[in-house]
């Protein structure tokens, strides 16, 4: 047999410079700065050089991309990757119009995004051309907790597998309305799912309202969700325009869902409001 069958030992199957390109990404991801690229190489314990080469790699690759001198995002590159690999699709493709659709019809920014792990992460945006629009980017991680996005998703998710997520672990505190334990969470989760969508004012951001909705794939699993976002203000300019936002929301998610596949049935889903 040869020395591969006869291994035990898993470190022998992994590759230490993709280690070392994840641990960028991830670093990247959270917000590292690379402004001082010594002190960077030594946080992530690599070389100087080869800190250099990963960085042009991955930004050649589009994986990461420069906003400014020393400072990175999550390129448009891994963000495709990561909405392919959600649906077994190119579900930014797919769902792209539809959020377009979405933000002309409702004057607000909508947005797409997955969950991965505890974050929220945007993977596509449009803005409506009004003051005021959401100014977060594609590529974005935020506290699923404590967004619609996110919460929209651990919303239909196995109720088991979020509550190891969350228990006895702390939960960043956007304002003073963001659940801050998993007992407010999973209350905030209960309330969610019986509406069929998830809401917020001012739970992540002070005066910034949202709603969003959940989307399925063929095998009715959640894998992404959209929502909308904007001034409080603009959610209460006329009587019943809460109402019609959030028809609008659970449209645009029903048909992405049905473009991936997924077909309606009695369990109440994406159940719009008009």
């Amino acid at each position: 047999m040869s020395g591969l069958e006869d291994s035990n030992d898993e470190s022998s199957y992994t590759s230490p410079p993709v280690q070392r390109a994840a641990k960028l990404l991830r670093y990247i991801g959270e917000g590292g700065s690379l402004v001082n690229i010594r002190a960077a190489a030594a946080t992530l314990g690599i070389s100087r050089t080869t800190l250099l080469r990963l960085l042009h790699t991955l930004e050649t690759e589009r994986f990461i991309e420069r906003m400014r001198e020393g400072e990175y995002r999550i390129g448009i590159g891994l963000v495709s990757l990561v909405g392919e690999s959600a649906s077994g699709q190119d579900l930014v493709r797919i769902a792209l119009p539809v959020v377009t659709k979405l933000a002309e019809k409702t004057g607000l920014s909508a947005h797409l995004g997955v969950l991965d792990g505890r974050e929220a992460v945007y993977l596509a945006r449009r803005v409506p051309n009004v003051p005021l629009a959401s100014n977060i980017s594609v590529g974005s991680r935020v506290g699923a907790h404590a967004t619609t996005l996110g919460r929209a998703i651990l919303v239909w998710m196995d109720p088991e597998e979020v509550r190891k997520l969350y228990e006895d672990r702390p939960l960043g505190q956007y304002t003073d309305r963001t659940p801050s334990s998993w007992a407010a969470l999973e209350e905030t989760l209960r309330k969610e799912r019986k509406l069929g969508y998830s809401q917020s004012d001012g739970l992540y951001s002070d005066g910034v309202s949202s709603f969003a909705a959940p989307i399925f794939d063929k095998t009715d699993r959640v894998i992404a969700s959209v929502n909308v976002t904007g001034p409080t203000v603009f959610f209460e300019m006329a009587d019943g325009r809460r109402a019609k936002i959030i028809s609008a929301v659970l449209d645009a998610a029903k048909e992405i869902s049905l473009r991936l596949g997924w077909r309606e049935n009695a369990s109440g889903k994406l159940h719009a409001t008009s």
